[in-house]
């Protein structure tokens, strides 16, 4: 009888004992997930990719960074530069005057794809305002909702821009995510990461983009629409050529 007794409580003790979904709290989410893609790594590399008819290359130095955005390989002919402090553009190797009103589309330009490159690196930010909305189930595995603002002060010129991040609950990976933005009339998308890969300890991922009928629908009701087939697909957003080196002065 004893040792029945003793069964049950060890079966019970280890049921007990079963991983139980974490009650993280947003922020601990996110470093979770910046971890998850490599973020150490990051803050002391070089990446250079090729995206669409662009070459891009990131400096980053803790904190520190230099990213650019060339019409060739060599990063010679047309080269943007977008730093901590300006925004240049050089030619042949040579700084040419860019007027005042192409500066902010320009640098906004370059920063948007290296700023999707390493998602979500740069949630830490003191200019992101990040609010954990629930959880979702998509296609069998279950996501933190993470809602995404940004503040005027230090949020860039698309601060209105809302984003949606659904982050795996068992391993922080980012696997979808919707925003809408506001330039060109607006519009939504939601993206599906694909075609996931390390290098040299960085994850980077491809994206399907969708778009939903609807012209500002709700980002919470955006997995919903995908997992029932209501959005339709737009493009593929494909970095071919993925580098990554330890940043060197």
């Amino acid at each position: 009888m004893i040792y029945r007794i003793f069964l049950i409580f060890i079966a019970l003790l280890m049921f007990s004992c079963k991983e139980k979904p974490q009650n993280l709290d947003v922020n601990t989410i996110i470093e979770n997930a910046i971890t998850r893609v490599g973020g150490a790594t990051i803050n002391t590399s070089t990446i250079t990719f090729h995206f669409r008819d662009k070459y891009y290359r990131a400096n980053r130095d803790n904190g520190l960074y230099r990213l650019e955005r060339s019409s060739d390989a060599a990063f010679k002919d047309t080269l943007d530069q977008l730093t901590n402090s300006d925004f240049k553009r050089f030619i042949n190797e040579k700084e040419v005057a860019v007027a005042d009103s192409l500066i902010t589309s320009l640098s906004g330009g370059v920063n948007s794809v290296h700023y999707f490159s390493v998602l979500p690196y740069g949630l830490d930010s003191e200019a992101v305002n990040a609010k954990k909305i629930g959880e979702a189930t998509i296609n069998g595995k279950t996501y933190y909702e993470i809602q995404v603002s940004f503040s005027q002060e230090g949020g860039g010129e698309d601060y209105e821009d809302q984003y949606m991040y659904w982050i795996n609950t068992e391993d922080f990976t980012v696997d979808y995510l919707a925003y809408n933005y506001h330039v060109n009339e607006g519009g939504t998308r939601f993206r599906e990461a694909y075609n996931a890969r390390e290098i040299n300890g960085i994850r980077f991922v491809d994206y399907r983009n969708f778009k939903p009928e609807e012209q500002f629908p709700s980002l919470e009701s955006l997995d919903s629409l995908f997992v029932n087939g209501k959005l339709d697909l737009l493009s593929k957003i494909e970095l071919e050529d993925v580098t990554v080196t330890e940043y060197s002065k």
